[in-house]
């Protein structure tokens, strides 16, 4: 059940959240290319930093946005 609520509570903010659209859509970008460097079969060291890069940033930002879908699920009870 506690998923449904913060599936509803995401769909609302990408809905009406300008900060939280944006940082999703970033979130995303920052997955596809993860993505293609995880397929690669060797890294260069400039794309082996980068991937460290990426992961961080990916995870700066899905902790950005489970802030806001908490503050936004306490500001609704």
């Amino acid at each position: 059940m506690e998923i449904t609520n913060q599936e509803e509570t995401k769909a609302h903010l990408l809905a009406t959240s300008d900060e939280f659209r944006d940082l999703h859509t970033r979130h995303q970008e920052y997955d596809r290319r993860l993505t293609q460097l995880e397929a690669m079969s060797h890294l260069s060291d400039d794309e082996q930093m980068e991937e460290v890069r990426l992961k961080k940033l990916k995870l700066h930002i899905k902790d950005q946005m489970t802030d806001l879908l908490h503050r936004q699920t306490v500001h609704a009870n």
